[in-house]
């Protein structure tokens, strides 16, 4: 059965944007540096490769078979032009929802509907699940499995953080370390 993975690079610091991030600074000032691993963006899809363990990471999350974005992540990241690795993108919004940017985008009306429509649509491979409010929201509801975390070297001081204040246990079952990036997976606890 499909599993979520929440797939994103992080500060030592616990931020996954610089501060005033929006649209057209996505990631915020001084964010870009949490994304140097992957490498300068190449022509070919899926637009980079990075060498060695960082190769292996980053060809894992486009091994996915849909993804669950969080609806500003989402805007954030111009919509990426209605594909994310040719699989369908599933966004909770609240409210009317824009028209799809593609037949690959779906908006829905939760997460919880997110996600099912997203494992269904997956079948045997995982869900890439991208952005912080909708990580803490699919924690809450007990909707992630697990989460790949590319830790990278640098305090951003301020920003938008990953995680809020529910308390969530986790198993760590895989670290990899590669220049300029540890690559951190953890597997979430059942809540007792």
């Amino acid at each position: 059965m499909a599993k979520s993975v929440l797939y994103m690079a992080m500060s030592l610091d616990g931020f996954i944007a610089g501060p005033e991030d929006g649209p057209g600074n996505g990631l915020g000032n001084g964010g870009l540096r949490l994304h140097e691993w992957l490498g300068e963006p190449v022509a070919g899809y899926p637009h980079f490769d990075p060498p060695g363990v960082s190769g292996q990471v980053f060809a894992e999350a486009m091994r996915t078979g849909a993804v669950v974005v969080g609806r500003k992540t989402f805007d954030y990241a111009g919509h990426w032009d209605g594909d994310h690795h040719g699989v369908p993108i599933f966004v909770p919004t609240r409210g009317t929802p824009p028209e799809p940017q593609s037949g690959w985008v779906h908006y829905v009306p939760d997460v919880a509907t997110a996600m099912r429509e997203a494992k269904e649509a997956a079948g045997a491979e995982d869900v890439m699940v991208h952005g912080a409010a909708l990580a803490q929201s699919l924690l809450r509801e007990g909707l992630l499995d697990e989460l790949e975390i590319q830790l990278v070297p640098v305090v951003l001081g301020d920003g938008r953080r990953l995680f809020g204040t529910d308390h969530v246990e986790l198993e760590l079952t895989r670290v990899l370390d590669a220049p300029g990036v540890t690559h951190l997976h953890y597997r979430v606890l059942p809540s007792s």
